[in-house]
């Protein structure tokens, strides 16, 4: 059985409060799309990365752009394409005359927040290079490693209908995403507000920080005080248990995919003021983690509604 959790696991009122203040601008910001904001949130306290699939137009840059300025963190956006090489993401060592030695240039890669827009538009080589820097929060050039900045989270895109000329992501690089979602289209509200309201680059552009780096080391730290109860962890369990049997599934949810549903429970529980995890938690990722994980039976079979069909399965006790 879990231990309670400590009292410095749980937010202070100030934190939770400039926590709650940064989502609200974010929100400001990427109209209409509180649930997408709260993932978002939650894959970067969860520390974890973020894989969204959309067409373009939508919102993906936005709110990348909008999450790197309210957290105060330093931003790169990469475009992604079918000639880009590792060494343009990660670095390169380049011989200094005057030092009698290389000297290591490091790449986009070494910022806080990174936009890889449309990853499956570069060739598998360069997605891979990526991956491992995120997988392992450092990148190795010329034999020598180099520490990623603290925190580290990407946002990466692919357009899901746009395929000519991609190298679709392996599922074991899928894998190195906590989440996935898409952003769809605004409802008419959101929409109208954006065509009656300024430009969302120019308010991004103006946009003071209500957290910053160390605040979000901080908020990451907390998360592992957040408890969850074995009934909790039995219900993860059994989730994972109906993935590997449930018709439709040739491939189910590995132990890492539970780990990471647990710590992106974890993460939201914490993001409404939480020091517990409800059964809610999971469900409320249980899609988002697990969709992209799964390996259908047949072509043409969604893997959101495989996931969701999984989810409905299984009662919580």
């Amino acid at each position: 059985m879990h231990a309670p959790p400590k009292s410095a696991a749980i937010l202070p009122a100030d934190a939770l409060e400039a926590l709650h203040a940064a989502i609200g601008q974010v929100n400001a910001l990427v109209l209409g799309k509180p649930r997408e904001v709260r993932l978002a949130f939650t894959a970067l306290l969860a520390g974890g990365h973020l894989l969204v699939e959309d067409l373009p137009g939508l919102g993906k840059t936005t709110l990348a752009r909008a999450l790197a300025a309210t957290l105060g963190l330093e931003f790169q956006r990469m475009q992604f394409t079918a000639d880009l090489l590792p060494s343009d993401i990660l670095g390169v060592s380049v011989y200094d005359q005057g030092e009698r030695g290389f000297r290591f240039h490091p790449g986009p890669v070494f910022t806080q927040l990174l936009l890889a827009d449309e990853i499956n538009r570069a060739p598998p080589r360069t997605q891979s290079a990526l991956l491992e820097a995120m997988a392992e929060h450092q990148v190795s050039v010329d034999g020598v490693s180099h520490r990623l900045p603290a925190p580290f989270f990407v946002i990466a895109t692919q357009n899901p209908v746009d395929l000519s000329g991609t190298f679709p992501l392996p599922d074991s690089q899928l894998d190195r995403f906590l989440l996935r979602l898409s952003m769809g289209y605004p409802d008419a509200a959101a929409e109208r507000a954006m065509l009656a309201g300024r430009d969302r680059r120019l308010m991004i552009n103006e946009t003071l920080p209500r957290l910053g780096a160390e605040d979000v080391l901080a908020l990451q730290k907390a998360v592992d005080g957040v408890h969850a109860s074995e009934a909790l962890l039995d219900y993860v369990q059994a989730l994972l248990a109906e993935s590997r049997r449930h018709p439709g599934v040739r491939v189910g949810l590995s132990p890492r995919a539970g780990l990471a549903l647990l710590r992106g429970a974890r993460a939201h529980a914490l993001l409404l003021g939480r020091a517990h995890v409800l059964p809610e938690d999971v469900q409320a990722l249980f899609v988002p983690v697990a969709a992209h994980r799964l390996v259908a039976d047949a072509e043409g079979i969604g893997r959101d509604a495989l996931a969701a069909a999984i989810l409905g399965a299984v009662k919580v006790d």
